[in-house]
């Protein structure tokens, strides 16, 4: 039995000398992992353009409950990608980003308005031609509404922290250790209020782009059990030195 869906590719991996594992996050069935053969030696550069991270595919792959890996029958570009392969910024992007989100939706099962988020937002990036430096901390602000985990913005007043564990804002000092001091709160309040359309209009330094990821990623480790450090952000920041 086959089963046909779209699927963004978040991570590939050598499995044996004749197929690759590739982490996908489908439309149909949230996190799949799968097999794809590499015997013929002239379709590996394919695949390598094909299983780019953030590629967006239409996959037809086994379905079988009982395997342990189904396979890949076949796939195709479902949104050839012109811009993402060939930009060496936004290549950063989707190498982090593809790492991030493999990490963050390792269990998600099937969400059919975050892969329509994904998919949305890949396809912007990829058609955006200036003034995309902020996209990967607005990315993952909002990733973290489809997770369940987006904080309370409301109510913030200058010289909040923000408290991480509790995820809102707070006039008094929190008694743990999880908080933001009231600058990274003023900025994590400001990102709160981007989107792909306006963060062009939000002068981000290098310094407070920094404070941004790290924010975000040390709230997501805190909400998500295991989350680890995304070994491709330093790459990330060195790029965008704005």
């Amino acid at each position: 039995m086959f089963q046909k869906t779209n699927a963004v590719v978040l991570r590939t991996i050598k499995h044996n000398d004749t197929s690759l594992v590739v982490d996908l996050f489908s439309e149909t069935n949230g996190h799949m992992a799968l097999l794809s053969p590499t015997q013929a030696r002239k379709r590996t550069g394919r695949q390598a353009l094909l299983f780019q991270p953030l590629s967006i595919l239409e996959i037809e792959a086994t379905n079988r409950p009982t395997a342990s890996l189904n396979r890949i029958k076949e796939a195709r570009a479902a949104y050839p990608l012109q811009s993402i392969p060939n930009n060496p910024y936004k290549i950063a992007i989707s190498l982090f980003l593809a790492e991030f989100l493999y990490r963050a939706l390792h269990n998600e099962a099937s969400n059919p308005l975050l892969y329509a988020y994904l998919e949305k937002s890949i396809l912007w990036l990829d058609e955006c031609k200036r003034g995309f430096a902020n996209f990967h901390v607005v990315f993952l602000m909002r990733l973290s509404q489809f997770l369940g985990l987006y904080p309370n913005m409301e109510h913030y007043h200058e010289g909040d922290f923000f408290d991480m564990a509790n995820a809102c804002f707070t006039r008094l000092r929190p008694l743990h250790p999880s908080f933001l001091p009231p600058d990274d709160a003023k900025a994590l309040a400001a990102l709160a209020r981007m989107s792909y359309a306006n963060m062009h209009l939000f002068r981000m330094n290098r310094q407070q782009r920094r404070q941004c990821l790290d924010a975000i990623q040390a709230y997501y480790k805190l909400h998500l059990p295991n989350f680890p450090e995304i070994k491709s952000a330093e790459v990330l920041q060195e790029l965008f030195d704005a």
